[in-house]
């Protein structure tokens, strides 16, 4: 079946279309993709990940068409960075 798996830093975006079979999990296709490969500071025991932007284990199940993601952790701390005033926000 054929299934994605991306991954995203700052600087690049990666996503990919692969096959994998049918029993595959999240942990073989991430394997597959050769991902790890490419980033190999990659440590699947600290990153979460996910399918579809919801978070999953690494033995998760996959049906055709999923997209695997590898989720970075967050290098920016939400208190330190200046709130974006939106068009239309009265609050301020």
């Amino acid at each position: 079946m054929q299934i994605g798996v991306a991954f995203s830093e700052p600087a690049q975006q990666l996503w990919l279309r692969i096959e994998v079979p049918e029993e595959a999990t999240v942990q073989l296709a991430i394997e597959q993709s050769g991902i790890l490969k490419k980033f190999p500071y990659i440590d699947l025991a600290e990153y979460k990940v996910g399918i579809f932007g919801k978070v999953a284990e690494l033995d998760a199940a996959l049906r055709p068409g999923d997209r695997v993601e590898i989720y970075r952790a967050i290098t920016a701390d939400p208190a330190t960075v200046p709130r974006r005033v939106i068009a239309g926000d009265d609050d301020e």
